[in-house]
């Protein structure tokens, strides 16, 4: 069946809709919740555009991205009583996918697990300064009009998240083939049950957060120290049966895919320190619906329609 080609408005859309996904799912974390924005926008520039007394948009980017960030804004209050509730840690939703290339869609920085994690500690308008600046690369004076606020108050907004992130995430990115070879030297010495090669790799004050939303066995909050740590990947790598683990990217890092036949059942990203040669943080999702928008091919299902 042969569907007609979408109208001008939805065309537009369509153009920027990667751009818009990641930002919004920079300030948010959630697949979900960043598609429904991403609904929520598309009707409302739907009405804007086909109003009969509408007038052009000029600059129709950056008319999207602020009515995108705007409704990512006005549903952080929501998701912050959903977090509230949850049980156990709660982490991102990981996107196995390679980023696009189009520069138009993705900044000097790539939103990491990791750095999401940080992300989360900052406040919302913090937050959506940071992701639009630092990493999608827009200018102060667009960022400001964006959010309704004056450049000297973006600006300070930017200084306080960039210090904050700074301070618990210092730039350093491992070169990618080291981070890939890591990853699956670890996943081989978890799988393998080797408690001693594990403890080697790990730095001391190592951390695991595993979101396993109430999944038997996994710990509700962080675990720390190379020994517990190691103790406890050897344990849930030895759960389960009939799993096979493939290497993928995941928020554009290397990362560990579990998967039960088509099903993919967890995901692990390791964080290293600087060197690029130990473990300094794990990141583990484990979480049903977590896992939900992931098909067996290991890349993020989008919706076909805006």
């Amino acid at each position: 069946m042969t569907h007609p080609p979408p109208d001008p408005p939805t065309r537009q859309f369509l153009e920027h809709r990667e751009l818009l996904f990641s930002v919004v799912y920079g300030m948010l974390g959630s697949v979900a919740d960043t598609e429904d924005v991403l609904q929520e926008s598309w009707l409302a520039w739907h009405r804007r555009a086909t109003a009969a007394d509408a007038e052009p948009v000029e600059h129709p980017r950056s008319y999207l991205v602020r009515v995108a960030v705007n409704a990512a804004l006005a549903r952080q209050d929501t998701i912050r009583r959903r977090r509230e509730s949850y049980l156990g840690t709660w982490l991102p939703e990981p996107l196995l996918e390679e980023p696009a290339e189009d520069t138009d869609t993705h900044g000097g920085e790539a939103l990491s697990l990791a750095l999401l994690v940080v992300l989360e500690t900052l406040s919302p308008l913090e937050r959506a300064v940071f992701v639009l600046h630092e990493a999608f690369g827009f200018r102060h004076t667009e960022v400001a009009e964006i959010l309704g606020r004056s450049p000297d108050a973006t600006r300070q907004l930017a200084h306080r998240a960039r210090s904050h992130v700074r301070a618990r995430r210092p730039r350093f990115r491992t070169e990618p083939r080291v981070h890939q070879e890591v990853t699956e030297r670890f996943v081989a010495a978890a799988l393998g049950g080797d408690l001693g090669a594990l403890i080697e790799m790990l730095a001391p004050d190592a951390t695991i957060t595993v979101d396993g939303a109430g999944t038997p066995g996994a710990p509700r909050r962080p675990v720390r120290g190379r020994e517990r740590v190691a103790r406890l990947v050897t344990g849930l790598a030895g759960r389960g049966s009939a799993r096979e683990v493939h290497f993928q990217k995941v928020n554009d890092e290397p990362a560990a895919v579990v998967f039960s036949g088509d099903t993919v059942m967890g995901v692990m990203v390791l964080d290293l320190a600087p060197g690029g040669q130990q473990v300094r943080g794990i990141y583990a999702v484990f979480s049903p619906d977590k896992l939900a928008h992931l098909r067996s091919d290991a890349t993020s299902v989008r919706k076909e329609t805006p």
